[in-house]
């Protein structure tokens, strides 16, 4: 399948680096609005450039729509892109409007076509060995979550001066405007309905701890958030999310008989462990309550299979952000559902929506989306 990249950012290296895990996609075109930007990760990537969108919409060698512009240009490439007959894949969020998400998912209904946002955290291989370990009934039945996202105070490091390998500034801008939550809290919310299906109510809190980020303008977005999920099939998760608390990515889901923990959503080969909670052991939890949140203490649950990256890892980010583009290709071309479907997408955007903007989408709100849980990986038994 031929893709095409819209939007050459920071971001867009990752996905490059990603896409090399797959023989059968192949990066045939990129635009980007700043000419400069597209020549220099066409450079960097050997890939060619378009001179303007519609030159990339007109061209019918190209498939898929890999939509990587900044969040408030989302819905318009989307929209764009549906209406030329292409397959989309967005960054996250599909929509920073919740009605604008609504008119896309039924766009891509009319033209026949799949529309995916990203996050696709919920495919890789730790998420996917925490789905299995839970549908066994590892630790009976799941009943708590506790979800953390906390990426330690931004605003205080040189973040003015990160660059991707193609020399991509981090869009600091766009990321304190648009805030952490919208930008983060997919993560988890996407392996949350993966694991325990769609949710019926969000209640959020959301705040500005921190308006002065040394920043051309002063953001008004949260910078922190927490919410409550209640999923239809009874489990209650707790979700924080900030850019001012110390780095924590914890994922910790309490059951009858046990506790699951995963160490890092954003590495696809973390560390996944387990925790019984028989009568000898619990006399021993609450002084190992700490020690759970990084995994000390557990029994290691083995991942359902080797991670292979095939592709140079930087930093924190172990993620194969190219696998969300992989599966609606092979959705496509194997006619299935997609893992990543439309409505699946449409209802983490509604949750997110709702965790980072409590006044806008109701403090307590009975969520209008819902999607079915998607399929296990076929390597996930």
């Amino acid at each position: 399948m031929n893709v095409a990249f819209i939007g050459c950012g920071y971001v867009a290296d990752i996905y490059a680096r990603t896409l090399a895990n797959y023989a059968e996609l192949d990066l045939a075109v990129v635009h980007d609005k700043n000419p400069q930007r597209a020549e220099a990760f066409s450079k960097m990537y050997d890939v060619p450039t378009a001179p303007t969108l519609d030159a990339v919409l007109d061209d019918s060698r190209i498939d898929m729509v890999v939509n990587l512009t900044n969040p408030s240009s989302h819905y318009e490439i989307s929209k764009r892109a549906l209406e030329a007959k292409k397959h989309v894949y967005s960054e996250k969020p599909l929509a920073t409007d919740f009605e604008q998400a609504v008119k896309l998912v039924d766009l891509a209904r009319r033209q026949g076509k799949l529309i995916a946002g990203a996050p696709c955290t919920h495919l890789g291989e730790a998420a996917q060995t925490f789905g299995k370990a839970l549908r066994e009934g590892r630790i009976g039945k799941p009943r708590l979550v506790y979800a953390e996202l906390d990426d330690g105070p931004i605003h205080m490091l040189d973040y003015k001066n990160w660059r991707s390998e193609s020399g991509a500034p981090w869009p600091y801008l766009d990321e304190f405007n648009v805030g952490c939550t919208l930008e983060h809290a997919g993560y988890y919310v996407s392996q949350l309905v993966a694991f325990f299906g769609p949710a019926k109510s969000v209640t959020s809190f959301a705040s500005l701890v921190v308006d002065d980020k040394g920043i051309e303008e002063t953001p008004t977005t949260p910078d922190f958030s927490v919410g409550c999920i209640e999923f239809s099939s009874g489990v209650v998760a707790r979700l924080t999310c900030s850019i001012y608390a110390p780095h924590d990515h914890a994922l910790r889901v309490f059951g009858d008989e046990g506790i699951l923990a995963l160490k890092e959503c954003w590495d696809f080969g973390s560390s996944v462990g387990f925790y019984p909670r028989n009568r000898v052991a619990l006399k021993a939890e609450k002084h190992l309550a700490i020690a759970h949140r990084i995994g000390v203490g557990m029994l290691p649950v083995p991942l359902v299979r080797k991670v292979d990256f095939g592709f140079k890892v930087k930093g924190a980010n172990r993620m194969d952000m190219a696998r969300g583009i992989a599966e609606v290709a092979e959705a496509v071309t194997q006619n299935r559902g997609c893992r990543i479907s439309a409505d699946f997408s449409l209802h983490v955007n509604e949750i997110v929506l709702s965790l980072q903007n409590p006044k806008a989408m109701g403090v307590q709100r009975k969520l209008v989306s819902t999607c079915h849980r998607p399929a296990p990986m076929d390597w996930a038994g």
